[in-house]
């Protein structure tokens, strides 16, 4: 494949991944100003090119510690500025940035990280031994880079070892966006995070937390925790893009509720059969030590009895839980997680031809759960209405 083939934009105009095209240190010089100090391959980014740029490669002193994306002129550089404060440099200070060159089309916050710590790599090495600012390592600087850019283009990790110290940097893959955080869904903390020290959130995150418990919808913990709403969902919706938390439908009395083929895995995996039993046990007073563990026929019963047309609040009337020592909002809970139940939910629409201002609400597009929570009002106003309504229909997906 050609250097031209290999910077031809793709067809559909979007972001692709793309490789490394080059990797540059530059410096800021007290005579020269800005410069490259190596680049390989060398000569990728012309003199032309950079000194179009070099304003943003060395840029104010207030933007050092940031990761900076340019792109113009065909390319993408993203750069981490560094400045060094010290009596040792000419002018009491020492400039530098690593940066990361991409075609333009390229796709490149997976990259973002591992320019920052490699920067933050010569920041220290350079503290310890002038390891950037001595002419003489010049030579060892192109080769550290030289063998960087290979590994990360062909194995996507690259160690480095210089002297005592050695640093691992590695691409990570990206994820997709999630989708947007709904007012009527429910946050639950996943599997491993939930004994996490609250310190290590950003604050927002703190304040939302003693509030998500599995049952409170978001708008719910938003008036709670005294945030603002859009802020709840853009906390949220992190915390889900990390794998540190899951959405679950809002838990109701009036929900329907249909088993899946994976609840045959509560038979099979013994494993998670005990986790089910401790995770849905009824809470007491006393020690949770002093109480029996519910029964795994008990749980299977209330499991294999969801099915379509049956609410939850009959099928607790029918079958008691609580008298087999379950909790029915943890087993609902439990089932969402693991898949071994879905919630079937209702989407009203209305078919009549002059709709009020309540019915623009009823397009088949919105649960009943998303209506609540828009318009403030109660499960069960909502279905009297409904079902007093003769041009509204309900279907149940």
């Amino acid at each position: 494949m050609d250097r031209e083939q290999l910077h031809r934009e793709p067809k559909s105009g979007k972001a692709k991944d793309g490789p490394i095209r080059c990797i540059l240190l530059s410096e800021f010089h007290v005579v020269a100003g800005s410069k490259i100090s190596c680049q390989v391959p060398e000569n990728f980014i012309t003199k032309e090119v950079f000194d179009s740029i070099r304003t943003y490669i060395i840029p104010k002193p207030q933007l050092q510690r940031c990761i900076l994306t340019i792109n113009t002129l065909g390319h993408k550089v993203i750069g981490y500025p560094v400045r060094i404060n010290h009596v040792r440099y000419q002018r009491n200070f020492f400039y530098f940035n690593l940066c990361f060159v991409f075609d333009s089309w390229s796709r490149t916050v997976q990259y973002e990280a591992v320019v920052k710590k490699l920067a933050e790599y010569l920041l220290m090495m350079e503290e310890e031994g002038s390891f950037l600012s001595n002419a003489e390592n010049n030579g060892n600087i192109c080769n550290l880079l030289s063998c960087i850019l290979r590994d990360l283009n062909q194995r996507q990790v690259a160690t480095i070892v210089e002297g005592d110290t050695t640093i691992y940097l590695k691409i990570g893959p990206l994820k997709a966006d999630p989708p947007a955080v709904q007012d009527h869904q429910v946050p639950l903390m996943c599997r491993g995070f939930e004994d996490t020290d609250p310190d290590s959130w950003d604050l927002t995150t703190q304040q939302v937390l003693p509030f998500i418990n599995g049952i409170n919808h978001v708008a719910r913990i938003a008036a709670e925790a005294d945030v603002e709403n859009q802020l709840v969902k853009s906390c949220i919706q992190n915390l889900v893009y990390y794998g540190v938390m899951q959405l679950l439908p809002l838990l109701k009395y009036s929900n329907v509720y249909m088993c899946t083929r994976e609840l045959q895995k509560l038979t099979r995996d013994r494993a998670l059969a005990d986790e089910c039993r401790r995770y849905v046990q009824l809470q007491h007073a006393e020690k949770v030590d002093t109480v029996r563990l519910p029964s795994l026929f008990s749980i299977l019963q209330l499991y294999s009895q969801m099915t379509h047309g049956v609410t939850l609040r009959s099928l607790c009337q029918r079958l008691c839980p609580r008298d087999n020592n379950i909790d029915e909002r943890k087993l609902v809970s439990f089932g969402l997680q693991h898949n071994l139940i879905r919630c079937i939910n209702k989407y009203p629409i209305f078919t009549g031809s002059i709709p009020t201002p309540k019915h623009k609400l009823y397009t088949g597009l919105n649960s009943l759960d998303e209506i609540c929570c828009k318009t403030g009002l109660s499960p069960s106003r909502i279905e009297q209405e409904i079902d007093m309504d003769s041009n509204v229909t309900v279907i149940w997906k």
